[in-house]
């Protein structure tokens, strides 16, 4: 028994591995995936590989064209937009239920957290992570933090999107202000300034899609329907 769970965990981990190449753009959008080359940079067999890319298959993240191939798929924007209408959906509405006076703790968390993002020297891996513990941290004010695993499991393409965002910008200091001032409005009992605020923030992707794909559309989907084609470089027709 105790081996075949840790069978099952390491395939979970060979899973969570691949997402987070793919999320953290490591695997790129478009790009061709080969079981064997994959099996072999993570040190384990073709068949935990390949039983993860069907999984990530399952959420849009990778695509499987028989006799063709296993590929990332492309950012979908259509698919970001679910995944954004989801997420200020909830984020909004947990700004509603925050309490006359917020956990200490939690905002003492918070404050600390901004002022980790204000280093100069901080990664943008560092500072993904950074906001996405302050929007999970502003869910757990409003007593909903546990829905934040929900929210962080449907928004794949817009993680990418976001990642693609964080690349083109000079600098994270423009989302790093954003935070302060919602933060600013939460503490301060300023909710409508808190909302506005948050859904300003968060629908800054949008525009970020736009002026990437201007200069890099192979970056993102466009019809569905499109089949890569294997050459020496892969093409997607």
């Amino acid at each position: 028994m105790a081996q075949s769970n840790g069978r099952r965990t390491s395939r979970r981990g060979i899973y969570l591995k691949l997402r987070q190449m793919v999320l953290t753009l490591e695997l790129p959008p478009g790009a061709a995936l080969s079981e064997n080359e994959l099996a072999a940079t993570l040190g384990v067999s073709r068949t935990p590989v390949r039983e993860s890319l069907i999984l990530l298959a399952q959420e849009g993240l990778v695509q499987v064209f028989p006799k063709i191939g296993s590929f990332v798929s492309r950012v979908d924007p259509a698919q970001v937009a679910d995944a954004q209408f989801l997420r200020e959906a909830v984020e909004l509405a947990s700004l509603d239920d925050l309490p006359p006076e917020p956990d200490p703790a939690v905002v003492e968390e918070l404050r600390d957290n901004l002022n980790r993002q204000q280093h100069e020297d901080l990664g943008l891996e560092e500072f993904f992570d950074l906001d996405e513990a302050f929007h999970q941290g502003l869910m757990r004010l409003s007593g909903h933090g546990n829905v934040w695993t929900t929210v962080a499991a449907a928004k794949g393409h817009l993680d990418r999107a976001r990642r693609l965002g964080l690349h083109e910008n000079v600098s994270p200091a423009v989302f790093a202000a954003q935070h302060h001032e919602i933060f600013e409005a939460v503490v301060g009992g300023n909710t409508q300034l808190a909302r506005t605020s948050m859904r300003n923030h968060l629908r800054a992707v949008f525009s970020d899609i736009e002026r990437i794909r201007a200069h890099s559309p192979e970056l993102f989907a466009t019809d569905p329907s499109t089949v890569p084609v294997r050459r020496n470089v892969v093409v997607w027709e």
